[in-house]
């Protein structure tokens, strides 16, 4: 009876282990300030890279901890919602199946010590094989098990020609306040025997997947094209144009920072932010939600680069019946995380938060998470259609011989200016 029992234990847990949504996640609270992105001069946070091509993705992070560790990392192919996938390692890479972190450097003249390190890929020796959803695992001393953090990026096989248009959305109601993304594929030259079936769109807006558009069937087929001009299932809230703060230098104060002091590390206090639900849309140039990690003070952008408390302030009436309000962007990997909620003080009539973060340039948002979980902008920064966001597309597409999600079509889309 034992026997039996720790058999079913053993299934059931390979099953919820392949169920698993894998996600952008530190397992670590050591681990800070992790980016990936395309190995280039620009910042580019879409991690995404064409199939058999030279390009590569980097990856680098904070260890805070003075002294180094051995780290490794291995590649986990996903179907197109971010699920284990049926394919072997063996499948989708040609030579090792993990890998070795061996760049790394210590901080130096920072109040908090950390050790940066930094992995270039893919490599020669483990070169990816098929396109799709990944996710990139690090972990210590060859051990699975011990994952310090996973990000997940993107490997396209561009089969297919995507024209996408941006435009407030056809519904009246959400007229003013919605982004409608239309577009078409044309897939000539390559087979789909069933798109309605085997053909599946995503939208991501400025890179965030807390809200994306997923699983986008094909609305109609004409010959080889693919259109997707729906009025309701592919609009997204425009949402409003990011606060920003700037820390780069520690040394002058600078925008939306009022007030710096050190104790065990140093801090910073922003600005009184207030809700700008009710206020009429003002356009500027921001970052759509990025950040620009950067040191104006030191004469080396990785090692001299130091770690400040940032005090955020949100003046509010309370929110507390209709959920949790927090901090949110790419600084919070576009996710609602503990340490970014904000805490409401009714003598102050405000919310407060305070997160440590690299020397860097960043964009914000304050954010409502409803009952369900879900994030609401009306209460805090409200939703404006003329608001410049980034879009990307992607087309997964059901391989019909592995059965797997290829990736056979990306798409780029400024709401103001077209990109691709």
């Amino acid at each position: 009876m034992k026997k039996i029992l720790l058999f079913l234990f053993l299934i059931s847990f390979q099953i919820s282990f392949g169920q698993r949504i894998y996600d952008n996640t530190c397992y670590d609270d050591k681990i800070a300030t992790v980016i990936l992105q395309k190995n280039i001069d620009i910042y580019d946070p879409v991690p995404i890279i064409n199939l058999g091509s030279s390009e590569a993705l980097k990856l680098s992070f904070d260890m805070l901890d003075p002294q180094n560790e051995f780290l490794n990392y291995s590649l986990v192919h996903c179907d197109r919602n971010w699920m284990l996938s049926d394919l072997q390692p063996m499948d989708y890479v040609s030579g090792n199946t993990m890998g070795e972190i061996t760049d790394y450097k210590f901080s130096t003249n920072t109040y908090q010590t950390y050790t940066h390190y930094s992995l270039n890929f893919p490599s020669d020796d483990m070169a990816i094989t098929k396109s799709g959803n990944y996710i990139l695992k690090v972990f210590r001393n060859f051990d699975e098990e011990d994952i310090l953090l996973t990000r997940r990026f993107m490997v396209v096989d561009p089969q297919t020609k995507i024209t996408t248009t941006v435009k407030s959305a056809t519904i009246p109601e959400f007229r003013f306040t919605h982004q409608e993304i239309d577009f078409t594929v044309n897939y000539l030259g390559f087979n789909i025997p069933n798109p309605f079936l085997d053909v599946h769109a995503t939208i991501l807006q400025n890179n965030s997947w807390s809200n994306a558009i997923r699983n986008l069937k094909p609305q109609f087929v004409n010959n080889n094209e693919l259109s997707f001009n729906y009025e309701n299932e592919n609009i997204m809230s425009g949402t409003n144009e990011f606060r920003f703060f700037d820390i780069r230098s520690l040394r002058f104060f600078s925008n939306n920072v009022i007030k710096k002091y050190i104790d065990t590390v140093q801090n910073v206090v922003l600005r009184l932010e207030e809700s700008k639900a009710y206020l009429n849309y003002v356009r500027w140039i921001d970052y759509n939600g990025k950040r620009d990690i950067f040191n104006s003070d030191g004469m080396n952008l990785v090692e001299d680069g130091d770690y400040v408390l940032v005090h955020f302030n949100f003046k509010s009436n309370s929110l507390n019946d209709m959920g949790e309000i927090f901090v949110y962007g790419e600084l919070s990997d576009w996710q609602t995380k503990d340490k970014f909620k904000m805490t409401y003080s009714p003598e102050l009539k405000m919310y407060t938060c305070s997160v440590l973060l690299k020397q860097s340039y960043y964009n914000y948002h304050f954010v409502l998470r409803d009952k369900d979980e879900k994030i609401d902008y009306t209460f805090t920064e409200g939703n404006h259609q003329e608001t410049e966001n980034d879009y990307t597309i992607l087309l997964y597409h059901k391989n019909i011989f592995y059965g797997y999600d290829e990736i056979i079509g990306l798409a780029t889309r400024n709401s103001n200016t077209l990109r691709k």
